[in-house]
């Protein structure tokens, strides 16, 4: 967990536990094939959150956000989010959904999170909304399995010096919410590696 270097406190963790009168929200784990690297590897999709300040400007993290009334369940919020933020036809790529990840409560900013996985049976096209998005990034998900390295970095957050564990991407680090998301989906995936898990690709 993130501490800061000034007082030594450490930032609230995501629980899994919280307020019933906390806010759903959704974000979409989506993992596609990459075509263009031979070993027919996947990946999963990131976006950098534009920075407006807030409690999660310019982070790494999943497409997603809050619930709308028109909204039927957790994946619905989390596809319709990823349409509106980076373009996804889920259709036209084939998404299927796989199932929930751990839902958690994130005190800062009030949200209950669901964690949509879904694969794709082909690689999206998608386009940032340059409102909400400031990049999107293909990571692969051997970053993520048991055993991935992970660095101690210290960093300005919010006029704050902290310091935290996260995941190493070219030009990023994967921290906090999304750190404990990837975290999960690797340890689940770490036997489909060696070949014991389950199949969650389609065909």
């Amino acid at each position: 967990m993130p501490v800061r270097l000034d007082t030594g406190e450490r930032r609230s963790p995501a629980i899994a536990s919280g307020p019933a009168t906390a806010r759903p929200a959704a974000v979409l784990v989506l993992i596609a094939p990459d075509s263009g690297r031979p070993d027919a590897s996947a990946d999963v999709l990131l976006i950098r959150r534009v920075d407006r300040g807030g409690h999660h400007g310019g982070q790494i993290a999943f497409p997603g956000g809050g619930a709308e009334p028109e909204d039927v369940d957790a994946a619905a919020t989390a596809l319709r989010e990823a349409r509106e933020e980076v373009g996804l036809d889920a259709e036209a790529a084939g998404v299927r959904i796989v199932g929930a990840l751990e839902t958690f409560w994130i005190p800062v900013s009030d949200y209950r999170v669901t964690p949509v996985l879904a694969v794709a049976a082909r690689r999206p096209e998608l386009r940032a909304s340059e409102d909400e998005v400031a990049g999107i990034l293909w990571a692969p998900l051997a970053a993520f399995l048991p055993g991935a390295p992970i660095e101690v970095v210290e960093a300005d957050v919010q006029s704050f010096r902290i310091r935290f564990g996260a995941y190493p991407l070219p030009g990023a680090q994967v921290w906090g919410a999304t750190a404990r998301i990837l975290g999960q989906l690797g340890a689940i995936l770490g036997p489909e590696v060696q070949g014991s898990g389950p199949d969650l690709m389609p065909d």
